[in-house]
């Protein structure tokens, strides 16, 4: 929405230069209010649904107004005139316009929210946006028709006039439309490729295959015994074998993660803290943390998932080699999505499968997740240490030092494992040749706005 900006020379304050042809698809113009309100939205206390606010909190006064009891209005964002937009920062930021492009930080339409508290939910044919598609139905668990809109500013741009997003459960279902013409795309981002489809995919070349920002990892709840010993946790980490879980299950080129940090941010986490499926070491940790537990061996433990193939395979896979790596018994949990969540966040688990996606392309994403107990970190694991370092690494304007920072934050965290790392994503979809110009980004996105079809 910003046709430009300024830095200030202290790389603390920045201002942005609406589009004068920005507008809402009520005809309304797209103001420097509208953000404002937003991102004061986002960071009032009184709004609790909000996991990403700590995304604002390079802003000066956005953590004190969100925790601390500050006042709003101290917030360092001001619509200085309709059209232009003030961000003061808390401290230089080397990856804020990154974060700018994050959903956190979309505008609303104040004239169409305020007061309307379930405005989101009120999806129809009317709903309000200012991108280059519009929402022309929506039929829940079935599907959701877009279509170009003639008052974004780069109209001109937008080819498609029309994207049909059907809801498939079954991934089988979604590669049969494939094959059969009725969907141009199937795969990452939107769904999955069914899991036993990949080698014959692979085969006739027909699988596309790129890196993503992400790790699939364990979550290890260090509050509840055994895992509130770190020797337990190392044992449970190096007892997997990663690259077969990839190679037999997954399939789809990713890398074994021994780190935190996908390889695509930093190329070093490719040889990672520990070696993959390290049994000896592993059983070393084992004979110790039993010791320091007092226990002759271990109880048996539960590993929950939410639903799906894969989840299902690789826990399945890393139920065996638990039980046969260090001798312990295995239960499997799995709940749906947003039942699993609430397990999650609520601490009812011990071993619990989760993911991250990398929001932007900075390594930060991923090491200031755990910062703090709550949020995304479902693992209860803090350290002072840890944290210290990571505020220090957001005063550091050199890009060696501040890395240099951050490594000593990630080796903190994996010396405490308080996950298991499994693999680094990637992403693997499937394209009718006729589509043109649409590719998965390495933060999993897709960007429909340039998109054409080829006769």
């Amino acid at each position: 929405m910003a046709e430009t900006y300024d830095v200030s020379d202290d790389l603390l304050t920045y201002t942005f230069h609406l589009r004068e042809d920005a507008v809402w698809s009520n005809g309304d113009p797209v103001t420097a209010g509208d953000f404002e309100y937003a991102w004061k939205w986002v960071l009032n206390p009184d709004n609790a649904d909000t996991d990403y606010a700590y995304q604002m909190y390079v802003i000066k006064g956005a953590q004190a107004a969100k925790e601390e009891g500050g006042s709003i209005d101290e917030v360092g964002v001001k619509a200085i005139d309709e059209k232009t937009l003030e961000v003061v920062l808390a401290q230089p930021t080397p990856y804020f316009l990154d974060l700018t492009a994050f959903y956190t930080y979309y505008p609303v339409n104040q004239k169409v929210v305020e007061g309307a508290d379930d405005w989101a939910l009120n999806v129809t044919d009317t709903y309000v946006t200012n991108g280059p598609f519009l929402i022309e139905s929506w039929k829940h668990k079935d599907q959701i028709v877009l279509k170009k809109n003639a008052d974004y500013w780069d109209a001109d741009t937008v080819k498609l006039e029309t994207i049909n997003m059907y809801m498939i459960d079954d991934e089988n279902t979604s590669l049969e439309m494939f094959n059969n013409g009725e969907l141009d795309w199937a795969g990452d981002p939107t769904d999955s490729l069914p899991l036993s489809a990949i080698p014959s995919l692979k085969a006739d070349g027909s699988l596309n295959i790129s890196p993503k920002a992400g790790v699939y990892y364990y979550a290890f709840n260090t509050e509840k015994e055994p895992f509130n010993n770190v020797n337990i946790r190392k044992a449970f980490a190096l007892a997997i074998n990663r690259e077969g879980i990839i190679q037999s299950i997954t399939q789809r080129e990713e890398i074994p993660a021994m780190a935190l940090v996908p390889t695509s941010i930093w190329e070093e986490n490719a040889e990672g803290y520990f070696k993959d499926n390290d049994l000896e070491t592993a059983k070393e940790y084992l004979a110790t943390g039993l010791e320091e537990l007092g226990l002759e061996k271990l109880p048996a433990i539960s590993l929950s998932y939410n639903t799906a193939e894969a989840h299902a395979a690789i826990a399945q896979a890393v139920q065996d080699m638990w039980r046969q790596n260090l001798g312990v018994e295995v239960t499997l949990s799995n709940e749906e999505w947003n039942v699993y969540l609430d397990s999650m966040g609520s601490g009812n688990f011990q071993v619990g499968r989760m993911g991250w996606i990398a929001d932007f392309n900075d390594a930060i994403n991923f090491i200031e997740l755990f910062q703090s107990v709550g949020g995304n970190n479902y693992t209860n694991w803090e350290s002072e240490e840890y944290s210290k370092l990571i505020e220090q690494s957001r005063t550091e304007t050199d890009p060696d030092a501040r890395k240099g920072i951050l490594r000593q934050a990630e080796a903190i965290f994996m010396e405490d494992m308080p996950i298991a790392p499994i693999y680094f994503y990637s992403n693997a979809w499937l394209s009718k040749d006729y589509v043109k110009d649409l590719e998965v980004s390495p933060l999993g996105e897709l960007q429909f706005k340039w998109v054409y079809l080829a006769e």
